[in-house]
């Protein structure tokens, strides 16, 4: 029996069948709860669909999670005051190699078992089994035979490695986001449950782990600058860890330092930062599994509930032990991170069947990423279907879900397929099937045109040549500038490198077919050549920079050099090599002078 042949549908029980999978040697059973996340509800008698949903949901196959190892060795720093950092390294020496840095002229005590040092900590960076310290004015201890112990002579600055930081100083974190850095651990020295807690905790740090790898990232779709010039910073905005910094014309992530929220992959306007856990084709495949199977199985209306693994999983677990459970037409979805779902996933869920979508929330969720994503989504359906509860007691909760009545669902529903760009065009235009006009949404919003002022507009196309996404074009054979709006990120780079400032965004989302293809922005009459009457350049800009400079400037104030301003390339050079006051001419050619030339006494003329 593989992994993959049986589905106990009880989750209470498992340390009895794991217990029992490893008595006979074969891989463990998968779960599902189907009594806490389905049964025990006051409405039970119709709650036969979405179990139905939930098992074909556990029937699908998980794409296998990408990881690299950390090594942690157990070098901890320990960050505090003498009368809680000491007791500390105490409990500590005895598991792992522990360091206290003290500031001030505190007593060192006379035990060998741990390390001191004092300083005054400058800097940190890195994570668990990898942290990087900047220490000023840096003391080592020099042990004695006799006496108290002595520290050397300051160092004005040093640098360290450890695998653990102990934080009891009670001052601001060192990193943003303390508690998704991993083996950063910190409590308020004036709780000495506290205290004991990470003490406990950082005790186990040391050996091998798995560091999930939760995104991937593709730097030739990232729009983040170009030539120097900043564009879209979403992910840079959004990421509460500092994982993702500027790398030139693209960004880089640090999987070290990544916690795995998700919010850079909602907010990625190119797809180039993407979720990995799961990826984003198999979410929008469960969706469309829960909604088709809770429907076949003669369910209507269902409602999709969405959560974290772990406050959310416990909240739904003690509705329904304890409480109504939840209502038969909700179905909920545990993922790993509720910041991952953003505004595409949204869209998809209800155009696939959902009725509504509830998002809810833990006290660990980055709700400004989430707000956003949620006014992104609401602004493109026909009708509100999607909120935020923001609800911490069971009961609440299920007041809140059988007090809601949702509006009927879409009556063609959609299979998502493709990209989030592509997934959300193809359920907005299910939500909105008699949409003429394009809908307007929030500022900063993925979607969008550009609004070009035709008169400030020279055609320098400095847009075109450094759009990302190719969404600004030109004519190989015209002087104009061509736009296709399906394609823009709105990264705001034309906007920004335009030097006459003519470029400005427009966030909307046109949901017609004039969206998929190129549309011409700004034109001009091309200037003819007038040697060999071939179009060459935009006519105003040509008269623009005659009238300027034939005259005027030292290098065209005779009579023929006006002329070449009004030539094409091949006739500008043609025209200066021929002409007497071409400096790069070297007179005629020297004739060529052969053997036989030197043998009649001709090679010497």
């Amino acid at each position: 029996m593989g992994k993959g042949d049986s589905i106990f549908a009880c989750q209470q029980e498992t340390a009895v069948f794991d217990e029992l999978a490893a008595e006979l040697d074969v891989e463990p059973p998968r779960y599902v709860d189907i009594r806490d996340r389905a049964g025990w509800t006051a409405d039970s008698s119709a709650a036969g669909p979405k179990m139905a949903a939930i098992m074909a949901d556990a029937l699908l196959e998980v794409p296998p999670v990408k990881s690299i190892d950390v090594q942690s060795e157990g070098l901890c720093l320990i960050l505090g005051s003498p009368d809680v950092a000491f007791p500390a390294a105490l409990q500590l020496c005895e598991v792992l190699g522990v360091t206290v840095l003290v500031e001030g002229n505190a007593d060192i005590p006379p035990d060998r078992r741990f390390e001191v040092v004092r300083g005054e900590l400058s800097g940190a960076s890195g994570s668990l089994g990898n942290f990087k310290v900047r220490i000023r004015n840096l003391q080592q201890l020099q042990p004695g035979g006799r006496g108290d112990f002595v520290l050397g002579v300051p160092v004005s600055s040093g640098q360290s490695e450890c695998d653990l930081i102990l934080d009891l100083s009670g001052k601001p974190p060192l990193f943003p986001a303390p508690g998704k850095r991993e083996g950063y651990l910190r409590a308020d020295p004036g709780d000495p449950l506290a205290v004991q807690r990470v003490v406990f905790e950082i005790s186990h740090l040391t050996g091998m782990f798995e560091q999930p790898l939760y995104v991937s990232f593709d730097q030739h779709l990232c729009a983040h600058s170009r030539a120097q010039k900043t564009a879209c910073t979403r992910c840079l905005d959004t990421c509460p860890t500092g994982a993702i910094s500027s790398a030139g014309d693209h960004v880089a992530v640090d999987p070290m330092i990544c916690a795995g929220c998700g919010a850079c992959s909602s907010v990625c306007p190119s797809g180039a930062v993407s979720y990995e856990l799961p990826p984003a084709e198999f979410l929008f495949r469960r969706l469309e599994t829960l909604s088709r199977v809770f429907r076949d199985a003669g369910g209507g209306q269902p409602r999709l509930l969405v959560h974290d693994e772990d406050h959310g999983s416990e909240m739904i677990s003690l509705c329904a032990r304890y409480g109504r459970g939840l209502p038969s037409s909700v179905i909920p979805l545990a993922i790993e991170s509720i910041t991952c779902f953003g505004h595409a996933e949204m869209l998809a869920a209800v155009a696939t069947g959902f009725a509504s979508v509830d998002l809810l929330v833990s006290p660990r969720t980055e709700r400004g990423v989430l707000e956003r994503e949620c006014a992104l989504a609401l602004a493109i359906m026909d009708q509100p279907r999607v909120r935020m509860l923001d609800v911490h007691d069971p009961e609440a909760l299920s007041d809140v879900l059988f007090g809601f009545e949702a509006a009927e669902p879409v009556a063609d529903t959609v299979f998502p397929l493709g990209g989030r760009r592509e997934v959300t065009r193809i359920s907005a235009k299910a939500l909105n099937p008699d949409m003429d006009e394009p809908i307007a949404l929030p500022e900063g919003a993925p979607y969008g045109a550009i609004v070009v002022d035709t008169e400030a507009c020279t055609l320098c196309l400095s847009c075109a040549s450094l759009c990302p996404s190719g969404a600004i074009g030109d004519n190989p054979e015209l002087p104009q500038l061509r736009f296709q709006e399906d394609a823009c990120l709105q990264c705001g780079l034309c906007a920004n490198i335009c030097p006459e400032n003519a470029i400005t965004l427009q966030p909307q989302l046109d949901l017609s077919d004039a969206a998929l293809g190129q549309r011409v922005v700004k034109e001009e009459e091309p200037y003819s050549c007038i040697e060999c009457g071939a179009p060459f350049g935009v006519k105003s800009t040509v008269e623009r920079i005659v009238s300027r400079l034939e005259g005027k400037h030292s290098m065209f104030t005779a009579s023929d050099a006006g002329r070449l301003i009004r030539m094409c390339d091949d006739c500008r050079i043609k025209a200066q090599y021929h002409s007497r006051e071409n400096p790069m001419q070297m007179g005629e050619r020297p004739i060529v002078r052969t053997t036989a030339d030197y043998m009649n006494g001709k090679g010497r003329n």
